[in-house]
């Protein structure tokens, strides 16, 4: 299973749902503006507003799902990317020993 996809798709999931939540208010605010209810300059002062709160909820999300995402991960016995790469190291740091040690030996 590629985790990094998964999670990929899970914060574009929050991304594409704030892009409709703010077309939806953009919406609404063309109609207030359109029935008289408010002047084009308030709606949309509202509008960036109730955008500019839905960006900042978006990124604790975000960050909120990451780390949600780690600790799932790390309860299942997933390896992270930093551990699988210093296993590799040694694993190269040990097949260079066994070489170096054959051609001592072959020598």
């Amino acid at each position: 299973m590629d985790n990094n996809n998964w999670m990929q798709q899970l914060l574009m999931l929050g991304i594409g749902t704030t892009s409709v939540m703010a077309e939806k208010i953009k919406e609404a605010g063309d109609r207030l503006v359109k029935d008289g209810k408010l002047d084009p300059e308030q709606a949309k002062a509202v509008m960036d507003d109730m955008v500019q709160q839905m960006k900042s909820e978006q990124g604790n999300w975000d960050a909120t799902m990451q780390r949600q995402m780690r600790n799932m991960m790390q309860d299942l016995g997933v390896a992270r990317q930093s551990e699988v790469d210093e296993l590799r190291g040694r694993i190269d740091r040990l097949e260079r020993q066994v070489r170096d040690l054959e051609n001592k030996m072959w020598k």
